[in-house]
């Protein structure tokens, strides 16, 4: 198995309390079905910072700012797509950037 990591980007906030146990059940649901393969849940977070290379920074979190990230155990990338094709964040109008972690 390798390890991939999963960068949240978009979907919408809960407009509710209601609204939002309900999204977090549909996370907590996928993440039990997913059992071991889940490294790490992970944390939505907060509006990113750009730096550049020539060290000018931008406090707009880019065009498509990360919501959030996770770590999970896949076979290959394919696996890990069809892990992502899961995620809640989806259903929000989110998307899901799955990326192989380089073991040093």
């Amino acid at each position: 198995m390798a390890k991939f990591l999963f960068v949240y980007h978009g979907g919408a906030m809960p407009q509710s309390e209601e609204e939002g146990a309900k999204v977090m059940k549909a996370w907590m649901d996928w993440f039990a079905g997913l059992g071991a393969a889940v490294v790490d849940g992970g944390n939505p977070v907060g509006k990113s910072q750009t730096v550049a290379a020539n060290g000018a920074v931008t406090n707009d979190g880019g065009a498509n700012p990360v919501s959030g990230y996770s770590v999970f155990d896949a076979k290959d990338p394919a696996d890990a797509a069809r892990i992502a094709k899961g995620c809640p964040i989806l259903h929000a109008g989110g998307s899901v950037e799955v990326a192989p972690i380089i073991e040093m």
